[in-house]
């Protein structure tokens, strides 16, 4: 049961990710999308699992005062 459930969430998490990509995915085989658009789906997935890696920081102040 837990392996079906997580299987569904992982089906929902691709398509939501292909979405956001903007590539349509069919139901069952996706065997005809190019390279290209399947590792943007892939990176997509990455960057919604990991948003740290996509976050940008910005130090204001280099160098502190003494050192």
């Amino acid at each position: 049961m837990a392996n079906k459930n997580a299987k569904k969430a992982l089906e929902q998490f691709k398509n939501e990710a292909a979405n956001e990509v903007g590539v349509t995915l069919n139901q069952g085989y996706n065997g005809d999308l190019t390279s290209r658009q399947a590792g943007s789906i892939g990176g997509q997935m990455v960057n919604n699992m990991n948003p740290v890696r996509t976050m940008k920081f910005e130090r204001h102040n280099r160098i502190s005062q003494g050192h």
